[in-house]
């Protein structure tokens, strides 16, 4: 019986970080792994055998426990390994093998380093996407990895294959397909692999989608619908109509909105998407909302982050439950197609494109990084030109 724990080692210096390590147990003898994961000491739960989160650090904290996590799979995968090709080993020929594994350059090993990374540098939602595609694959591996070398054309023709077999879309493919490519290429620029362009024959281009926006007039219709006995309708209304007024505003973005990014009448964020700073005239139907929600304790404006525990999963069960309603509200209004908070994104972008206004001027609005010609050509668009686009489409409402 082979026993894994993770533990740390305070460092002598008050004050500096200390150190992880794995220690491992076989036959009673206990032998020690160092690692390079550098933590302080109020940041581990010596009971647990867990990292405690905070906030300055978070970023980091997650980009360790990811790591500590994968090394912890693969050390009881040497362990599987060892206990099926001869039953008997030491400490050290687990120790000896994990390191032998952690050399050899795989792609599950090497994508969660990207993961971990991007976690590190506060890319959360990009991190989850990976994360994602990352599972997809696994399971057509069905957990077996394979080294960097391993990703031919012949690897992805069968991984295409078995996603359209399971009734895969396919946008959906092509997404999968440009994340692994992504981290591939990388690999590539560092040296790990020879360049085979393995993605050359599967399918990595973007099907036209059904149109998500909804005409001014059902925007007019959920506007104008009476919710007052029905509060979580209401809520998830008003959320949608917010993102509509903020000129198709993210729901993360709205999720970490601060009090304090409203100064003047001017609203200022930061996409967390791409880390791009947009500002946004301030209009009294913004005001209206956040006033019918005064009680919010945190410093975040709406009320979709009550609690500074666990912030994520408030924003993201927040998510599926105004998603939930809003499709309850598309069936009141007799809608063809469900609501989302993402379909409030589209519907400003095609009011204003129905009003003329220049595709710079709606680029600039969303807070786009895609449209590369048009940043390059626009540079920096006055902001008061996207406020006068925005308060011409939210009179369209009131008309």
């Amino acid at each position: 019986m082979t026993s894994i724990k993770i533990k740390f080692r305070p460092s002598m210096v008050e004050g500096k970080e200390g150190g992880i390590y794995f220690q491992i147990i076989h036959n009673r003898v206990v032998r020690q792994l160092s690692t390079d994961y550098k933590l302080f000491a109020n940041e581990w739960d010596t009971e647990a055998e867990a990292i405690i989160f905070n906030d300055e650090r978070f970023n980091t904290l997650c980009s360790i426990d990811e790591r500590l996590k994968w090394d912890t799979s693969r050390m009881e995968k040497v362990i599987r390994q060892l206990d099926a090709d001869r039953g008997r080993y030491s400490a050290d020929d687990v120790i000896n093998a994990f390191s032998r594994m952690k050399k050899d350059v795989s792609l599950f090993s090497f994508m969660h380093g990207v993961i971990a990374q991007l976690k590190q540098l506060g890319r959360v939602r990009t991190s989850e996407t990976y994360t994602a595609t990352l599972k997809s694959f696994m399971a057509f591996r069905e957990d077996i990895d394979v080294p960097l070398d391993g990703i031919t054309s012949d690897l992805m023709l069968l991984y295409e294959a078995y996603l359209k077999t399971r009734g895969v879309r396919m946008n959906t493919i092509s997404f999968y397909m440009r994340i692994l490519r992504a981290v591939y290429n990388r690999a590539v620029e560092k040296g790990l692999t020879p360049q085979n362009k393995p993605f050359r024959h599967v399918y990595t281009g973007i099907d036209k989608t059904v149109k998500r926006a909804i005409p001014i007039k059902a925007l007019k219709a959920l506007k104008d619908l009476d919710l007052s006995m029905k509060p979580a309708l209401d809520f998830a209304r008003d959320m949608f109509l917010f993102s509509f007024y903020t000129r198709g505003m993210s729901f993360v973005d709205m999720a970490y909105l601060k009090k304090k990014d409203l100064r003047n009448g001017i609203l200022t964020y930061r996409r967390r998407k791409t880390g791009q700073q947009l500002t946004i005239k301030w209009e009294k139907c913004m005001e209206e909302i956040v006033a019918k929600y005064p009680d919010n304790p945190t410093a975040y404006m709406l009320p979709i982050i009550k609690e500074k525990e666990n912030e994520r999963r408030q924003y993201d069960n927040a998510l599926h439950l105004v998603n939930y309603h809003l499709k309850d509200l598309s069936e009141m209004l007799k809608l063809q197609r469900p609501l989302t908070m993402y379909v409030a994104r589209h519907s400003w972008a095609s009011a204003a494109k129905a009003k003329n206004v220049p595709l710079s001027v709606i680029s600039e609005g969303m807070g786009h990084d895609s449209e590369v010609t048009t940043q390059i050509y626009l540079a920096s668009l006055e902001t008061s030109v996207v406020d006068k686009a925005n308060r011409m489409i939210l009179g369209l409402l009131s008309k």
